[in-house]
């Protein structure tokens, strides 16, 4: 099937399942804001500082389980199925580790932390609360993502899928019972989300045992220095990305600050929503990747330029609609999420329509960012994965507010995708012209 089914068709296949578990981890973060914005601003504020955590905590899921499962794809490509299984193995071990030592250093420094992700005075009884459950989580959530993404690399991506979905949905049934029936208020939705992760890793667990290609053996944990020097080049592309999405948020609420809670509930809306959109064009490129990192182990240079070029044209289809939609109906959508504070939707509806102004730059960026790190470009992969959220937001959130104010909070993101996009030009073009030749 990798080698020889048509590329469009075998994207899609793998693309399909994989874009529902995208879209349902991002999920867990809108979920919560709308059941935390029946409450007030400052839960609502509290849940967009807290965002920074579940980033880098999703950071470290990705970068274990893109690393792992990048490495594990181009072994199977190559016949080296017991190297796959013990690739497998240290990702899975290792990402639960790091989930341990995140939630360690997080919940002794909780305060200090909640602060430096923007946490005002009157945010901060919220944000602490909810911000250690998460931590709690954190284990769970490490481990279940590199499970997830290592079954789609096997070409299993509709198992990942199933083990997603069903800790996603028993986070919605979880959060108006511990929100409102036990009225635990903000930290409840903390505590739906960690359970629902657990479940989650449960159930992939069990999948993977049953049902994957290399299933995930204890026994074969064996983290050599080569293994993990493999993670490191295969997945700090995504831990960048995910990671510098921590950074970025933090800045973007430090930046929101000085206008009041409603501004940085305004942007946490705004953020979670441009996520929730980004990850459906992710899910797509995840779908592509395997294709591509089979195919470059394979030899088939052409698979490889061909999947690109159908990403990026499906991806800007995608994503151009979305960006009417959401432009049209700036404060309908921002309203879904927040109730009784007409400022919270006046900010968030500038900054959506902010960054559906730029949205459809991503179909360039992401597929990018995506093909460097499956045909084993670090450096040029890890660049493109720093340059949205990383070398390009970060001076624009400093600078753009000094000059134009809360106008400069909203339209920081938009700057950023506009350079982040031309970057994408020199450090991608040669490789596509060299594939396009190739036979």
């Amino acid at each position: 099937m990798m080698r020889e089914a048509p590329v469009r068709g075998l994207i899609l296949r793998l693309a399909l399942p994989t874009v529902a578990s995208m879209l349902i981890t991002a999920f867990y973060n809108v979920a919560d804001a709308w059941f935390v914005g029946r409450l007030d601003t400052q839960s609502v504020a509290a849940v967009g500082v807290a965002f920074p955590a579940m980033a880098i905590i999703q950071a470290m899921g990705f970068f274990f389980g893109h690393g792992s499962g990048n490495t594990l794809a181009r072994m199977l490509g190559a016949g080296d199925r017991h190297g796959a299984r013990r690739m497998a193995a240290v990702g899975v071990v290792c990402s639960a580790l790091a989930g341990c030592a995140l939630a360690a250093i997080g919940l002794a420094a909780l305060r200090p932390m909640a602060l430096a992700m923007g946490a005002t005075p009157t945010i901060l009884p919220y944000a602490e609360p909810y911000l250690a459950v998460v931590l709690l989580g954190a284990p769970f959530m490490c481990a279940a993502l590199t499970l997830n993404n290592q079954l789609r690399f096997q070409g299993k991506a509709a198992l990942a899928m199933v083990g997603i979905i069903s800790g996603a949905a028993l986070n919605c049934l979880l959060d108006p019972l511990f929100i409102f029936v036990f009225g635990w208020g903000v930290t409840g939705a903390a505590a739906a989300t960690a359970i629902g992760q657990a479940v989650s890793l449960a159930l992939l667990w069990w999948l993977n045992r049953r049902h994957g290609v290399v299933p995930v053996r204890l026994r074969a944990f064996a983290p050599t220095r080569a293994a993990l020097g493999e993670i490191v080049r295969g997945g700090s592309p995504s831990l960048f990305r995910q990671g510098l999405g921590c950074v970025a948020t933090a800045a973007l609420n430090h930046a929101a600050g000085p206008y009041g809670d409603a501004a940085i509930a305004g942007m946490s809306i705004v953020t979670r929503l441009a996520q929730f959109v980004g990850s459906a064009l992710i899910g797509l490129g995840q779908g592509f990747q395997p294709v591509c990192a089979f195919a470059y182990g394979a030899r088939l240079w052409r698979r490889v330029y061909d999947g690109f070029v159908f990403l990026a044209g499906l991806g800007g289809g995608f994503l151009a609609t979305v960006a009417v939609v959401c432009w049209l109906w700036a404060p309908e959508v921002v309203a879904l999420f927040q109730t009784g504070d007409a400022e919270v939707v006046r900010i968030g509806a500038n900054a959506l329509r902010w960054q559906m102004a730029t949205l459809v730059l991503s179909a360039w960026i992401v597929p990018c960012n995506m093909m460097m790190q499956a045909i084993r470009k670090p450096i040029r992969a890890s660049l493109l994965a720093a340059s949205r959220q990383g070398l390009c937001f970060l001076p624009s959130i400093a600078l753009l507010p000094m000059a134009f104010g809360l106008a400069g909070v909203e339209a920081a993101q938009a700057v950023a995708d506009v350079l982040a996009a031309a970057l994408a030009v020199p450090l991608t073009l040669p490789t596509l012209r060299a594939l396009r030749r190739a036979r």
